[in-house]
């Protein structure tokens, strides 16, 4: 968003087929009579505050338009649309321009827009007495406060006389909203809206860079700008961080630890250089690579905890498959206190002295066979079927391996580049005149080469249609928990339900059989266990 100080130069400047490349359309809401009364509302009001620097008269938007548009929409039609959408929202006048350069490349709007509303009937104060003003507008109480030593009023002085009107007032105050910082985004919003309800492929649809998120926007570089080596320098450094921020989240470092150093290494050493040396954009380069440089050391404390704890859990698994079944084929006395400990259930002294049974006992009754067959008729439910956000999992995986992989190989990178670092903090002597160059063009390559691939990780997104490595990972989790909570409903399936969960129905005769076979171990098993004991 601009600010005009001129606003019926700008409005001439937009609306001109010779000052335009490419002039598709204009649109007003008010005639133009209205933009003069209300430079001219600002300037007086401007004037009576005393504050210093430049009247802002007006402010402008620009509005960057998908490329498909002119082929889908009518220009007068399309910036009608977005002008009314404006003032129907805002309640202040406007008038809008849409554009186009040689190469069709920046098919945009200029919307200016008023801060003040015209009021329903204009207020007029009227002198109950003649009134005086000075050469700066101010009101003074005699006349002879603005003559001169001859007795002249002085140039510039003016004399309002009794019954005329000394100030008429059309417009309201200035809306406090437009001067408010959440205003550009919300307007962002409003639009980022509005042209993806018109877009006819979804590829085109807009997003709105959040400000509080872990990325740094970076700036056009418009043409002819007098700043346009700073702002590139400053693209460089944010890409820097956005880099390193990508690179943080494929390493598993959590996301509110990256946005605490964020906001403690960036957000609030910039606020404290503004107080401190007021506005100093050369002094942001140096803030964010700060900031990198601790981002960087906290990717390392993760993943150099991340493979400790990975070794650490392969070898107590190691340990457990090896040690445990050794020290139970071992200690076979270890074996009967466990079954001591958690012995299955008892079998009482009725079943210890139940005789066998007989072909006529085991006959079952009528009401045995009915529970038999209700078992039967019970209906199994259907396998849980896999969502589709789980079936996504599996090919989200495959990006994730190829993310690991190339992190993997920029961790080795890293590793070799410190090599050649310490090498050269070591050289002595002639050796730091002959070899020193040599490794320094070493290091210089190898951090190049890490900046490529660390480049490379948001390109691997891009390529499947991801923004950045963020909203990847966004939907690869929430896909991974979807397929997780599916092959835990799967798993339970099979347990209740599923081939191996079903075995054949035997008969009652042979139950009672398997049923007093069991017994008659456990009591073998303890009676030989109490001997033991006893001899011992």
């Amino acid at each position: 968003m601009s600010k005009l100080s001129n606003v019926r130069g700008r409005i001439t400047y937009i609306s001109s087929h010779a000052k335009q490349e490419k002039l598709f359309a204009v649109y007003e809401t008010t005639d133009r009579s209205y933009w003069t009364e209300l430079a001219r509302c600002n300037r007086q009001e401007f004037k009576k505050s005393g504050t210093e620097g430049k009247c802002i008269e007006a402010r402008e938007l620009i509005i960057a338009l998908p490329e498909s548009f002119p082929n889908l929409y009518k220009p007068d039609k399309l910036l009608k649309l977005f002008t009314d959408r404006f003032r129907e929202k805002y309640g202040v006048e406007c008038i809008a321009a849409l554009h186009h350069n040689k190469r069709k490349t920046n098919y945009h709007i200029h919307l200016i827009f008023s801060e003040r509303e015209l009021l329903p009937q204009p207020t007029e104060k009227v002198a109950t007495r003649n009134m005086f003003y000075d050469e700066h507008g101010k009101h003074v109480r005699t006349k002879k406060e603005i003559l001169d030593k001859n007795g002249n009023i002085r140039k510039g002085c003016k004399i309002v006389k009794k019954g005329d009107a000394y100030e008429r007032t059309i417009f309201t105050a200035k809306n406090r909203l437009f001067k408010q910082e959440g205003f550009v985004d919300e307007a962002k919003h409003f639009y980022t809206d509005l042209i993806n309800l018109l877009v006819k492929d979804e590829k085109e649809k807009l997003h709105v860079f959040d400000r509080n998120g872990l990325y740094l926007a970076t700036k056009k570089i418009g043409k002819n700008n007098p700043k346009a080596e700073q702002i590139q320098a400053d693209n460089e450094v944010r890409m820097k961080w956005n880099r390193e921020v990508d690179r943080a989240l494929v390493s598993e470092v959590p996301e509110e630890q990256i946005r605490q150093i964020k906001q403690e290494y960036i957000t609030d050493r910039i606020k404290l250089s503004v107080r401190a040396f007021g506005d100093k954009p050369e002094r942001l380069s140096g803030i964010i690579i700060s900031a990198v440089a601790a981002l960087t050391l906290l990717i390392y404390k993760v993943v150099k905890k991340a493979r400790e704890l990975k070794a650490k859990l392969s070898g107590t698994e190691l340990l457990h498959n090896t040690t445990t079944t050794a020290s139970l084929v071992n200690h076979p006395r270890e074996m009967q206190v466990i079954q001591e400990v958690k012995p299955e259930p008892p079998v009482s002294i009725m079943q210890e002295q139940q005789p066998e049974p007989t072909i006529q006992q085991t006959k079952p009754s009528a009401h045995t066979i009915h529970e038999d067959k209700a078992e039967e008729t019970v209906q199994t439910p259907p396998k849980p079927a896999m969502p589709e956000d789980a079936k996504a999992y599996l090919k989200l995986e495959k990006i994730k391996l190829e993310l690991d992989r190339q992190n993997e190989v920029i961790f080795q990178a890293e590793k070799e580049r410190s090599s050649l670092e310490i090498e050269r903090g070591d050289l002595k002597g002639l050796q730091s005149l002959t070899k020193k160059g040599a490794l320094q063009r070493q290091i210089n390559e190898k951090t190049e080469q890490i900046d490529i691939l660390k480049a490379g990780l948001s390109g691997n997104v891009k390529r499947y249609g991801y923004r950045n490595v963020k909203e990847f990972y966004g939907e690869y989790l929430t896909a991974q928990r979807s397929y997780w909570d599916y092959q835990d409903r799967v798993e339970k399936w099979e347990n209740n339900y599923g081939v191996s969960a079903k075995p054949k129905q035997k008969s009652m005769h042979k139950r009672i059989q398997e049923y007093q076979k069991k017994a008659d171990e456990q009591n073998r098993s303890r009676k030989s266990y109490s001997k033991d004991r006893g001899g011992r």
